[in-house]
């Protein structure tokens, strides 16, 4: 037998394999080039999940519309990708439903109070874009109680909803400090909230904010009520998107960079046009696309960022907006330059 005359017979049958393996793969392949920028455009407008209802950070206002920090938030990511901060579909989702309305596609964004944890970010395939909001996780207690630290709930029964990292950080604090407690969960917020005021639990657990929110909100008579100082675990709220798609997330991820920039820079809704036409800065310059090359980058136009400011204005009017009138002192929340948190990476 000649082998060496066989050689070719299989060579012809390996090639053969690997156009057809090739030729299925490509329908697959093709689709998966589908960006979220090209759906986003394609559709004409951006899909953003949305806290059901918040104070502060998304709200129906008086007229119907979404209002707040992450809701303004998705009018910046629509006016820089599609030109037009309007062209948004709001999705109210609980807190239970949230990751899967993002993971389904239903969703280009998660726009809503979620804490940015290393199970989440690394579990559920979605990568979050940047901090929004820097808060912690508290505990809402009636003052006549008497209790005034959180060492003074030890065997307590606390509310909490299901699903959510206030669920687990008051495990692990507990535990850490040798105390206990009687969890009692919920679906949802509004049930935890209704139960703690019914007097069904010795305290309500979430992130501070929300809590402060609900006291002024909800309580009959808020001076009867007070959030417990302190944080029991860091709860920084970022944006998310799904991590299948690089190009959406750095869109994302400068984005909420611009906002924090433009504040320091002292780049506004109203004088952003003026500082567009005049500045000699070389780094705003390439941020308003003055100097052309961000943009393209990205698959954006050069004034992506410019629209997103003059649309919803940058990080400090957005707080001073929805924020400060609740009450909630800024804190964490202020410029790295004002002894805050927030610190804008380079522009270049």
């Amino acid at each position: 037998m000649n082998i060496s005359a066989k050689r070719p017979r299989w060579g012809a049958l390996l090639a053969a394999t690997l156009g057809l393996l090739a030729s299925v793969a490509a329908p697959v392949s093709a689709a998966a080039k589908t960006s979220t920028l090209q759906s986003v455009r394609a559709r004409g407008y951006v899909n953003c999940a949305i806290h059901t209802g918040q104070a502060g950070m998304s709200y129906l206002d008086k007229q119907g519309r979404w209002r707040g920090l992450f809701a303004d938030y998705c009018r910046a990511l629509a006016a820089a990708t599609l030109g037009d901060s309007s062209k948004v579909r709001f999705l109210p989702v609980s807190s239970n439903k949230r990751f899967t309305i993002l993971q389904t596609g239903e969703a280009d964004v998660l726009s809503r109070t979620t804490t940015w944890t290393l199970t989440r970010d690394v579990g559920l395939g979605i990568n979050f874009t940047g901090v929004l909001y820097y808060d912690g996780q508290s505990f809402l207690v009636p003052r006549a109680g008497g209790v005034r630290a959180v060492s003074g709930l030890n065997g307590a029964t606390i509310c909490v909803t299901k699903g959510t990292t206030a669920e687990l950080g008051t495990t692990d604090y507990f535990a850490r400090k040798g105390l206990r407690y009687r969890p009692l969960a919920f679906e949802s917020a509004e049930e935890a909230k209704v139960a703690f005021f019914a007097g069904r639990c010795d305290a309500m657990t979430t992130d501070a904010y929300t809590l402060a929110i609900i006291r002024l909100a909800d309580a009959e008579r808020p001076a009867d009520y007070m959030v417990l100082p302190g944080f029991i675990s860091k709860a920084p709220q970022s944006p998310a998107v799904r991590s299948d798609d690089e190009q959406w997330f750095d869109i994302n991820k400068w984005l909420v960079n611009t906002l924090i920039a433009a504040e320091e820079y002292g780049v506004t809704s109203a004088n952003v046009d003026q500082v567009r036409r005049t500045t000699t800065d070389p780094e705003l310059k390439r941020l308003l696309g003055v100097t052309p090359g961000v943009g393209k980058s990205m698959g954006l136009s050069e004034d992506w960022a410019y629209r997103a400011i003059k649309a919803v204005g940058n990080y400090g009017e957005l707080h001073a907006k929805y924020i400060q009138p609740l009450g909630v002192e800024r804190g964490m929340n202020r410029l790295y330059t004002e002894g805050g948190l927030l610190y804008p990476l380079p522009l270049r």
